[in-house]
């Protein structure tokens, strides 16, 4: 399976997944009462959003370069990565917004061991689900599916904070049935929100810097550079040394110093070879080589070994 049919299938998975989980705790949180419960179905619609979101992503950045898109298409899993923060961010407050409400206005919770086990199931559902797309997106290198699958792991520690949150009521209203305790269920709900508004300044971080065309990372670099200081002493050095990301792909440009005695048809073969050595590296890698004599070049611009 290639890679753009590997990444469509995986978040179609995340789809059903969400979409499966949306239902079963809405269904169970209106039941019981718990804003808790509630709280997290509301975290999964929009798990499930962004996994439509991500699905859309993957299936269209790997559509090849055109007229109008010279460069590809690969930044649109990075605008995915952005939008699936935001819609983290507006989940945590909404989230809070009804724990708070509810702790102004208590209602008592009924059929805890709905509840329990409704986030039991989610929990490790959703630890599958998001193994699966963290793995893929890192095979893939996709940034849209390792969104989708932080999303889906943050949502195995607040389910299982809000099963401990439900648990803890459980016991405590068995043991002290009459200590007023009906504020422990929007109290985990909130704590709910601040984990979820953590994970989301993580992603938009992670998501939005390469949208800004920021350099990849320096140790990235360095690998390319070993791959240049090998082929000295025919290459003097090299400058001007660019880097970007997008999507998946990363892009490479920078000037070659090499010695003034090769002829054109020698220059052009060396860097041929020299970028197939990065894309053995770096598969879906766009390379750009500016070839300068050696005689010709700012000598104190030029890095050796």
């Amino acid at each position: 399976m290639n890679n753009d049919k590997l990444k469509t299938t995986v978040a179609t998975l995340s789809v059903v997944s969400n979409t499966t989980l949306v239902i079963l705790k809405l269904a169970v949180g209106l039941v019981i009462g718990s804003v808790s419960v509630i709280s997290e179905a509301i975290h999964s619609g929009v798990d499930l959003i962004a996994a439509v979101i991500a699905l859309i992503a993957v299936r269209t950045s790997g559509k090849p370069a055109d007229e109008s898109h010279p460069y590809g298409h690969g930044k649109i899993e990075n605008i995915a990565g952005t939008l699936e923060a935001l819609l983290i961010f507006v989940a945590a407050g909404w989230i809070i917004y009804e724990a708070v409400h509810k702790l102004l206005h208590p209602t008592p919770i009924e059929t805890v061991g709905w509840g329990i086990a409704i986030m039991a199931f989610s929990a490790c559902a959703n630890l599958v689900v998001s193994n699966i797309l963290l793995k893929t997106g890192e095979k893939t290198d996709s940034i849209a599916l390792k969104a989708d699958g932080m999303h889906l792991r943050t949502d195995v520690y607040t389910s299982a904070g809000v099963m401990a949150g439900l648990g803890i009521y459980w016991i405590a209203r068995s043991l002290f049935p009459s200590f007023p305790l009906w504020w422990i269920d929007p109290v985990a709900a909130i704590a709910v929100a601040l984990l979820i508004i953590k994970a989301a300044y993580d992603l938009t971080v992670e998501s939005a810097r390469d949208l800004l065309d920021a350099r990849i990372d320096p140790e990235e670099e360095k690998i390319v550079i070993r791959e240049i200081e090998a082929l000295y002493p025919a290459v003097h050095g090299f400058h001007h040394l660019r880097t970007r990301k997008s999507g998946p792909y990363r892009y490479f440009d920078f000037h070659l110093v090499v010695s003034g005695d090769l002829s054109t048809r020698e220059s052009h073969d060396l860097t041929d070879d020299l970028k197939k050595k990065i894309k053995e590296v770096y598969k879906d890698a766009v390379v750009e080589i500016h070839v300068e004599p050696y005689e010709n070049s700012s000598r104190e611009h030029i890095r050796k070994k």
